[in-house]
């Protein structure tokens, strides 16, 4: 990919994720996973006949949404990764499945800054870098609220700043 402050080559970014974000990413794992628990133990004590059945289930559940809760997110941690140049937004994600995407300054067409309730709460947002790609937008997540404040801003004035790619 060739933009007229020269060529952006794919390599894995180098800024990790705020360090709370792992306190962020359990705390979701452990609400998603809340939700079926409640349910088929409620179900458990309201229908005695599937009782056993109904709270084996509900144990399973919890038991494996807290073991994710507890390895994914140090997973996580240690393979997203981020980082901004002056030609290009370079985000890698994903554990099984890498996935590295690349935002050159020419393409981004917003930039916004996103803190969901859970997020406020460990101090995090997500920027979100939107560019004309048919995949779509290329997400920041788990940065210091400061932090996330900060780049967005930068990268605002440094896609301003960046002549359209006339290819």
């Amino acid at each position: 990919m060739t933009t007229r402050e020269g060529t952006v080559r794919l390599r894995p970014p180098r800024n990790a994720p705020a360090r709370r974000a792992v306190g962020w990413w359990r705390a979701r794992w452990l609400l998603l996973t809340a939700a079926p628990v409640a349910v088929l133990g409620l179900l458990g004590v309201f229908l005695p006949p599937a009782a056993f059945w109904l709270l084996t289930a509900a144990a399973v559940v919890a038991g494996v949404g807290l073991l994710c809760a507890v390895v994914l997110p140090l997973w996580w941690y240690r393979t997203h990764r981020w980082e901004v140049t002056e030609q290009a937004v370079y985000v890698g994600t994903g554990v099984f499945l890498r996935e590295w995407r690349i935002a050159p300054m020419s393409r981004i067409q917003t930039v916004d800054t996103v803190r969901g309730p859970l997020e406020q709460l460990f101090g995090l947002a997500t920027v979100t870098v939107t560019t004309a790609s048919a995949k779509g937008a290329v997400r920041i997540g788990g940065l210091a609220h400061e932090e996330a404040a900060d780049l967005a801003e930068r990268l605002t004035r440094m896609t301003r700043d960046t002549p359209g790619d006339a290819t």
